[in-house]
């Protein structure tokens, strides 16, 4: 005998359908028990939660994607975000995603990109297609986010806002928009901007005072602003990779300005951008873009763009340069075809504190009998007068220092010598000047002085550390090595061994 028949048996028809009801009305109250338990800990999962080897010297990349979807009265919405973190590879991923929009992403390796994607379709046609994105970029040497979308500037609470309504994720960074990261010196002084989006941006400013059809760029004239080689190495050439694909159709917003930097480089800045700046800092008025950066790109290196990377060089940099200055001498001269009928032109940068040459005179007479017209002087922040004389040279000679940052004005083919001092200077004479030479088509010669051409050996006794083991002063930190050996050194040539160093100039000028 069957269950069912049993059952028909015990309980009549009326009875057999109240039971019934009941067992369907306790399942249901069972289930939503469930739910109401266990509710916070059910979440959303990942689609892709991965780690892998991208290329050689890469380290661990972690990559996860978050997928939503959501129907909304017959529309379909999609939105994605992705975060890389990457700290060394200069790879590549692509990643496609396949749906009814046809949507492709590419995420670019060594950046930390947070993105967000809106496609509307309806009726299986697309009537509307809109990106709003913001992508955070945290390289070695800088940090910066770059923004599309209805973006409001906000310069008494330093925040950029990419409003809530555009974004489908959250997300939220901190930037100090100086391109010297990891250094905490430098960002001691620059101010802090802070970048939000999605439902993280929920304090958006709804007035918007001031539209703007231009694109903007966020930086900061602090750090180490003032010396010469941090001004051009942190602010003006990342100024110029960040700023010269817009043609001058962009608008600088200026955290911590400095009057006195923006005279400085008024060339430069009104060849970059067509428009005034701004002192965002004290705009009382809310800014609203479709586009804007925080903070610079560059190149870890000093002096550097990479044209492997860059749809820019160095050689484009300088050609830059000599028209914002309106410099006239693109090469060097050449001895070989100028057939002695012109001397080359010889720049002897001139120091008045420190590493500064005692026998300027000595070096001269040295050097205008090997055949040299010698040009002696120092620089200054006048940089238009600057970038004439040098320009107007055909090399160009000093002591390591910030002064030589000027070589950038040189003529094509134009010769660098470095007087490197004593204190083990190698590496950051070769860092700061030797390497960044190469990149701008000039010759470079270094010059490692003798202790006796050194004025230390008039301050301490011979058998002392600082003349005979530097490494041992480097090793206690940059504060005592600089107080010393870039503070208290100057150089007193020794113009019979020197002369080797500008017959070698004279040579390359022949070739």
């Amino acid at each position: 005998m069957t269950y069912d028949t049993i059952f028909a048996r015990s309980f009549s028809r009326y009875d057999q359908k109240k039971l019934g009801y009941g067992a369907f009305l306790g399942c249901l109250l069972i289930a939503l028990s469930f739910c109401i338990v266990f509710k916070p800990y059910l979440g959303s999962l990942p689609v892709l939660n991965m780690r892998m080897p991208v290329d050689v010297g890469l380290k661990m990349l972690r990559i996860t994607n978050y997928y939503s979807f959501e129907k909304l009265r017959g529309d379909g919405i999609r939105s994605s975000m992705a975060t890389i973190v990457n700290e060394t590879s200069s790879s590549e991923i692509e990643m496609v995603e396949s749906d009814t929009t046809g949507t492709k992403e590419t995420i670019s390796n060594g950046n930390a990109i947070r993105s967000s994607t809106t496609t509307v379709i309806n009726n299986k046609n697309i009537t509307q297609q809109k990106e709003m994105k913001t992508l955070c970029h945290v390289e070695e040497r800088t940090e910066f986010c770059e923004m599309y979308g209805d973006i409001r500037v906000d310069g008494k609470t330093s925040t950029v806002f990419m409003s809530a309504d555009t974004m489908l994720e959250s997300g939220s960074w901190v930037i100090r928009p100086y391109s010297r990261r990891g250094d905490e010196q430098a960002f001691k002084r620059v101010t802090k901007w802070f970048i939000k989006s999605g439902v993280d941006a929920y304090e958006t400013p709804t007035q918007c005072d001031q539209r703007h059809n231009a694109p903007a760029i966020i930086f900061s004239t602090a750090g180490y602003a003032g010396n010469n080689f941090h001004d051009y190495t942190d602010i003006v050439l990342p100024l110029y990779l960040t700023s010269r694909q817009f043609d001058g159709e962009v608008k600088f917003l200026i955290t911590d300005k400095k009057p006195w930097w923006i005279k400085k480089f008024r060339n430069i800045l009104q060849k970059l951008s067509r428009y005034e700046l701004v002192d965002i800092d004290k705009e009382v008025n809310v800014h609203c873009f479709t586009s804007v950066t925080v903070g610079l790109k560059r190149y870890p290196q000093e002096l550097k763009i990479d044209s492997s990377k860059s749809p820019y060089s160095m050689k484009d940099f300088r050609k830059f340069l000599r028209s914002a200055y309106s410099l006239k001498k693109e090469n060097a001269i050449n001895m070989r075809d100028n057939g002695g009928k012109k001397r080359p032109r010889l720049f002897i940068l001139s120091r008045k504190s420190t590493r500064a040459f005692t026998n300027t005179n000595a070096i001269a007479g040295m050097a205008t009998r090997l055949g040299f017209e010698v040009v002696v002087t120092e620089v200054d922040s006048h940089v238009a007068r600057v970038a004439e004389m040098v320009n107007s040279c055909d090399v160009m000679m000093g002591v390591h220092g910030a002064g030589l940052t000027n070589m950038i004005f040189l003529p094509e083919n134009a010769i660098l010598i470095q007087v490197i001092p004593i204190g083990g200077f190698e590496w950051l004479a070769k860092t700061d000047f030797g390497e960044p030479s190469k990149d701008m088509n000039l010759r470079y010669i270094g010059y490692q002085i003798k202790t006796e051409e050194s004025t230390l050996i008039q301050q301490y006794p011979p058998d002392h550390e600082v003349l005979n083991d530097p490494y041992a002063i480097q090793r206690r930190g940059w504060h005592e090595f600089k107080s010393i050996y870039l503070q208290k050194q100057n150089v007193n040539l020794d113009v019979d061994r020197f002369r080797i160093t500008l017959l070698r100039a004279l040579e390359l000028l022949h070739q």
